[in-house]
């Protein structure tokens, strides 16, 4: 299915998201800040990664995006990028079954052609196993930009379309790495920064925006019920008035 762009197509708004995104921020200064060293705040990361979907299943959330790699953390020191590559090679062996057992589908998208081939293997091996899972939708966004998400959309775009020179938003939006999925309506940054750094440039032009102080390793349930109180008390208009809004809820 390929949903229809919030800038094409007011979308129906639900009281809880049915799409969250995260940027998982602040591992490493989780650890830093307990004289670890950083890997020990990913490990740590990994296990908020868990209670976090477990509570979007209790929730009624339907997808739960979340930014692991980008691609420019292949900036990082080279020891934190080796070991975060075990990390998501450890947790694929750890999780997939259980995921798959709890009816949870998973989807890694971004540039996978950079990782060595077992873990490629890995990913397109849990994907192919939890496809025609329903209950929750978990999107790992790995060595993946928003703008080598548009970039790589309409390369394809184009060789689908040879001859065309003008064209409409939909069809780049069908070529986005996530066509699968509405775009967000709640994105949640950790760790104190309040910026979106390359993350689903694309699909969060309508999104509200939420930034917390609390670092990952962190995040529980309570920090996500406090951002999805947070949403509830915005007004999503969409590019309409207040005014529209009041009448069409009158």
């Amino acid at each position: 299915m390929i949903y229809k762009s919030s800038t094409t197509a007011v979308p129906e708004v639900a009281r809880v998201p049915r799409h969250v995104a995260i940027i998982m921020d602040g591992n490493g200064r989780w650890a830093t800040k307990r004289f670890l060293p950083r890997v020990a705040g990913h490990v740590k990361g990994v296990e908020a990664v868990r209670g976090c979907v477990e509570a979007c299943i209790q929730r009624g959330i339907e997808y739960l995006t979340l930014f692991a790699f980008s691609s420019e953390n292949w900036r990082r020191p080279e020891e934190e990028v080796s070991l975060l590559m075990r990390l998501f090679v450890t947790a694929l062996e750890r999780e997939v079954a259980k995921m798959h057992a709890n009816n949870i589908r998973l989807k890694v998208v971004g540039d996978l052609s950079r990782f060595d081939s077992k873990l490629q293997d890995m990913i397109a091996s849990a994907q192919r196993r939890t496809a025609n899972n329903t209950r929750l939708t978990v999107t790992i966004c790995a060595n993946y930009g928003g703008r080598w998400d548009i970039m790589q959309a309409t390369s394809k775009m184009v060789a689908a379309n040879p001859g065309l020179t003008a064209f409409r938003e939909e069809q780049l939006a069908e070529h986005l790495a996530m066509a699968y999925a509405p775009e967000p309506d709640l994105f949640i940054r950790t760790g104190g920064e309040e910026r979106i750094s390359n993350f689903l440039l694309w699909q969060l032009a309508y999104s509200e925006l939420y930034f917390t102080d609390t670092y990952w390793p962190d995040f529980s349930i309570e920090s996500l019920d406090a951002a999805i109180a947070s949403y509830q008390n915005r007004e999503r208009r969409f590019g309409r008035t207040g005014d529209q809004l009041a009448g069409k809820k009158s």
